[in-house]
């Protein structure tokens, strides 16, 4: 198994440093929990948050870290907004007139 972490995360209260490129290896046993088979991390490759991404690449099984996403309403989670609408394309087409089938309002008189 290999860890992997090659992007740094921040959090609003803490910064979480790319993991070393050789953090060594080490011998772990696999075991079956219910239908799946599993594995238990030893601290020294512990990642941080909730959630990874596990891919393999030929006999590798490879972890890398989920950021968790910021907290809605914050800067962060517009930024993050903002970002991933980077590549939506340009709609050229003109705005739809909604009201082009409807009768005419009456004045209101206040």
């Amino acid at each position: 198994m290999s860890t992997s972490n090659h992007h740094s995360t921040h959090h609003a209260s803490e910064t979480i440093a790319p993991f070393p490129e050789n953090s060594g290896a080490r011998t772990v046993k696999l075991f079956r929990n219910g239908a799946n088979q599993a594995v238990r991390i030893p601290k020294e490759f512990e990642l941080p948050g909730t959630d990874a991404v596990m891919r393999r690449e030929g006999n590798r099984l490879i972890l890398e870290l989920v950021p968790d996403k910021p907290k809605r309403g914050t800067a962060a989670a517009l930024a993050a907004a903002l970002i991933s609408m980077k590549d939506w394309s340009v709609v050229d087409e003109p705005f739809p007139d909604a009201g082009e089938d409807l009768a005419p309002l009456d004045e209101i008189d206040l």
